[in-house]
């Protein structure tokens, strides 16, 4: 049989099975909603997916939904439960002698406390005794608050465990490029498209993170290394760390008394994703598959189910060991493949457009491409280890969209001229070379109605056939923006958290500072004392660049040649700096006022 027709069977029904298995019980009908009465999850939204697969959804991915959308309380074996549907992530609970332990708290508070309530209706009220954030993505910790206000209500504090650098994971992914990645997401996850089978129908890995309040909670606990073990309210886990699969930390768990393995999210039922469309750093696929390698041997004879932060679990000895397998040999082609084709001289593109999974692999259900895929995947790997560089010379210097576009269009006889040429193509079938054309007449005039309509009919079809979900949000997504007179703009303020530190605000501060403003400014330099924290930072603006120092408070140091120095709390620090509120500094400030304040404008924080 030829490469090209092989695929998973659609009579395969073992994954409707084993996501209705152990069902206990469906919650209330409605949506959850937030304090101020607003819409944050609503699962029923996605009923329509129960319906015959539409001409304008991709059946692969319609199956998917299907499965994603399903939504209840589930014994995955005896003592450990799954809430799923409550948000595009999974709430997995396991009993102890007293009360519950928590893996991974969906995204938001609001969806957290209405899982963990909607458990609680079932299975009696038991305290939370401990919350693990499996890695470093806010739908597995954002909802934290949402069980630990529930918890804290006798004043105890509830451990909260997570891999070793999980903090500098979660700060880094969301302050250094948090604008950018928040404005692409926006396009991956689609979360401007209306629900329904003409636009929104998921994003492969669930149906959508919830809008509801996202909160930092530190850990109290960190997990450094594999074979770590805890044992809390009678329940023993051994945990193992798989740092630089899914996530840049993350570590799974097993329960060796459940003979329950959570995966965290290193093995879902898709094809995860090595390089992401919202941005991040490549992950490293042949770590990842080295991980699954090490989890199948370390665990996989003595688990008798596997429990995912998403999808739904997979049961049985033999079934574990191939799923496993068959997850570790998916990365592990992927990567090597890729190198093999990169040494061989071709570049990233060609490697995308030549590369198919192994025949056994593209006949698993798991191994589809509803969240991740394979062109992308691979392109990320080729990054990963030659940069955004193809090779050619042409390109290390090309013009940007808009300059090469016009070029684009002088060469082709006019903007009307590659309209028309774009529309034979479309007509063609041939939907990527039109959307390269009508890209170039978009670039070269923004203003152009008829070809941003031409172009969006064009991003409309190719969305319709994807059977990726995340290609199909970012072409519906650009063919939605396409047909708006307000096009978005990404976010130019970096959030900065409370929760964080004092350098991790000053970072986020100095990546927001306006460069060639600066340039044209005398050295300014700030000295900030925090005498209850006993720690002095100095603030140097010089050449357009923002650096910062501590010291202990009342070491020796030369304040006398500063601008302006200021003694404040750590709190009335975090004001001034993520809010712009001075009114702390200017109560004890000696010096011109002025620095500060230009600095804070300079970050665009005022």
């Amino acid at each position: 049989m030829p490469a090209s027709v092989i695929q998973a069977s659609f009579q395969d029904k073992a994954d409707f099975v084993n996501a209705e298995r152990g069902f206990v019980a469906s919650p209330p009908t409605g949506p959850v909603k937030n304090e101020a009465g607003q819409n944050v999850w609503n699962n029923e939204d996605y009923n329509f997916l129960q319906g015959t697969c539409p001409s304008t959804v991709n059946p692969k991915l319609w199956r998917q939904g299907q499965l994603t959308r399903k939504q209840g309380l589930f014994e995955v074996t005896k003592g450990v439960y799954q809430v799923r549907g409550f948000d595009i992530s999974n709430m997995t609970l396991v009993e102890g002698k007293t009360g519950v332990i928590v893996l991974d708290v969906l995204a938001s508070t609001e969806c957290a406390a209405a899982a963990l309530g909607f458990y609680r209706a079932h299975r009696g009220h038991r305290a939370v005794q401990a919350v693990i954030y499996s890695h470093s993505h806010y739908d597995h910790f954002g909802g934290a608050q949402g069980v630990l206000d529930i918890a804290a209500g006798n004043g105890r504090e509830v451990p909260i465990l997570a891999p070793a650098g999980f903090m500098d994971a979660v700060l880094k992914e969301n302050i250094v490029a948090g604008p950018a990645m928040r404005r692409r997401a926006v396009f991956m996850f689609g979360g401007s498209l209306p629900i329904g089978p003409e636009a929104h129908v998921g994003c492969g890995l669930g149906m959508a993170a919830s809008s509801g309040t996202t909160i930092i909670v530190p850990p109290t606990d960190t997990i450094n290394e594999t074979g770590d073990e805890r044992v809390i309210d009678g329940i023993k886990m051994v945990f193992q760390m798989v740092p630089e699969t899914e996530a840049p930390c993350e570590i799974n768990v097993f329960f060796p008394d459940q003979r329950a393995l959570y995966i965290a999210e290193c093995a879902t039922h898709t094809m995860h994703n090595v390089i992401t469309l919202r941005g991040a750093q490549v992950r490293d696929a042949k770590k990842w598959s080295k991980h699954l390698d090490e989890t199948l041997h370390l665990y996989g004879s003595d688990s008798d189910v596997v429990i995912s932060g998403h999808h739904w679990p997979t049961w049985g000895h033999d079934n574990i060991v191939k799923f496993i397998s068959d997850q570790r040999d998916l990365y592990g082609y992927m990567h090597d493949q890729t190198v093999r084709l990169m040494n061989k001289g071709m570049t990233g593109i060609e490697i995308a457009e030549e590369l198919q999974l192994p025949p056994a692999l593209k006949q698993e259900w798991y191994a589809g491409e509803f969240y991740g895929c394979l062109s992308q995947n691979v392109k990320g790997i080729y990054q990963r280890y030659m940069t955004w560089f193809d090779g050619n010379p042409a390109n290390i210097w090309k013009h940007p969209p808009k300059e090469e576009g016009k070029r684009y269009v002088d060469c082709m006889g006019g903007i009307e001229a590659v309209i028309v040429k774009a529309k034979e193509f479309a007509d063609r079938g041939d939907l990527r070379f039109a959307a390269t054309l009508l890209d170039h007449v978009v670039a070269t005039e923004l203003s152009n109605g008829r070809g941003k309509q031409e172009l969006a009919s064009v991003y409309q079809r190719l969305g319709f056939g994807a059977e990726n979900a995340v290609w199909r949000n970012f072409y519906l997504t650009a063919a939605q923006e396409l047909g708006s007179e307000n096009q978005g703009a990404p976010q130019s303020v970096i959030a900065i958290n409370p929760a964080s530190t004092v350098e991790d605000w000053l970072d986020a501060l100095s990546l927001q500072i306006d460069g060639p403003k600066a340039c044209e400014l005398p050295i300014k330099t700030v000295v900030i004392n925090i005498p209850k924290e006993q720690i002095t930072w100095t603030l140097t603006l010089r050449n357009g660049t923002l650096t910062y120092r501590s010291k202990a408070f009342g070491a020796s140091q030369n304040s006398d040649s500063a601008d302006l120095t200021v003694t404040v709390s750590k709190s009335e620090m975090y004001d001034m700096i993520a809010k712009g509120n001075i009114d702390a500094a200017k109560k004890t400030g000696k010096g011109r006022m002025e620095a500060l304040t230009t600095l804070l404008e300079l970050g665009n924080i005022v």
